[in-house]
């Protein structure tokens, strides 16, 4: 896709980021200055996403309330956008999900739109105003390894186990699809219409808590590599990833680590409150088990990253015609749509 722009024209904002710089904990590649990461998702890509609240804070304490929020924010999303859901858990200060993306513009108005509705509803539920989110998302590319895949479902199961929070993912009382991924019931959650709530309000007229939620419904796909397994295989496959976390919180405890806090204490916890301590490290761009596969998605990425920098340095140097790579956001144009087959490869 070609781009103009002006000769002698300011130069363009970068790739749009909502994370402070003192923030952003990604590397930046390996010997190239001045031009972070960019987001880098091949077309149909298993994605990791994952965000943050503002210092930690747990201004996603689970509450029933809060609960079918997020779960309805995340079915309009998908509703709207396309995105294929394979799970999600969203703890007191942050959350994963797993989920299947044409693209990296798809992927992003999806996590916008739910990331921004949950922000206002857990905002108003808190107390909470301004900046919300640490930070812009996080999307991890998940290769197409079947362990891999798998590594990353255990992982998102664990959340609130690994730090000993709750016994087991079953126990967890906030937003998370582990249970519908052991039955297969759906995920239902309720979107507020908060415009024609404030419509009313303007008008005098009086409203119920409800008569402006809207059910919404989360439709879980399962991994790619379980796409040809049958539902209850699938299912069973969960059930033993759940034992397995189990057994290591109970094997933790065997050897003198203390008894997970529970669910009732989560509930209890203060939202505007933050971790004493918090274990944080820098977020790989994949997953990947084998060398080679990391080493193919690295080539991708840099091949990526080196035509989008080339285009934007042409661009700033004030050339008319500039093309930047399929899937990229060019600064200040739309994204550029990559071919489906492409595969950035």
């Amino acid at each position: 896709m070609v781009h103009r722009g002006r000769t002698g024209s300011v130069a363009p904002r970068r790739e749009p980021c909502n994370r402070s710089r003192r923030s952003s904990r990604w590397p930046r590649v390996k010997g190239v200055k001045g031009l972070r990461d960019l987001r880098f998702i091949p077309p149909g890509s298993l994605v990791e996403i994952t965000n943050r609240t503002l210092h930690g804070r747990f201004l996603l304490r689970p509450s029933p309330e809060l609960n079918t929020i997020i779960d309805g924010a995340l079915g309009r999303a998908q509703r709207r956008y396309g995105v294929r859901v394979i799970a999600y858990v969203f703890v007191s200060n942050h959350f994963h999900a797993l989920a299947i993306a044409d693209d990296a513009q798809q992927l992003s108005r999806f996590v916008g739109y739910f990331e921004g509705k949950i922000a206002k509803e857990a905002g108003r539920l808190h107390d909470w105003r301004g900046k919300f989110w640490a930070r812009r998302y996080r999307p991890i590319v998940v290769s197409d390894e079947p362990e891999v895949q798998i590594a990353r479902l255990r992982y998102l199961l664990s959340n609130g186990c690994k730090e000993n929070l709750v016994a087991s993912p079953k126990h967890w009382p906030g937003a998370s699809s582990t249970k519908a991924l052991l039955t297969g019931k759906p995920i239902e959650g309720l979107w507020f219409d908060r415009t024609q709530e404030h419509r009313a309000r303007k008008q005098g007229k009086s409203y119920g808590k409800f008569d402006f939620a809207e059910d919404e419904t989360v439709v879980l796909s399962p991994l790619p590599c379980w796409d040809a397994d049958a539902e209850h295989a699938i299912q069973a496959k969960i059930r033993a990833l759940v034992k397995s976390i189990e057994a290591d919180v109970d094997e933790r405890v065997r050897k003198g680590g203390s008894a997970p806090m529970g669910a009732k204490a989560v509930l209890a916890q203060r939202p505007h409150d933050q971790p004493i301590e918090s274990q944080r490290s820098p977020a790989p761009r994949f997953h990947a088990k084998s060398g080679q596969v990391r080493k193919t998605l690295e080539r991708a990425y840099q091949r990526f990253y080196w035509s989008y920098r080339e285009a934007a340095e042409s661009l700033r140097g004030g050339l008319v015609d500039v093309v930047f790579p399929p899937g990229s956001f060019p600064p200040p144009a739309s994204f550029v749509t990559p071919h489906p087959a492409s595969g950035f490869g």
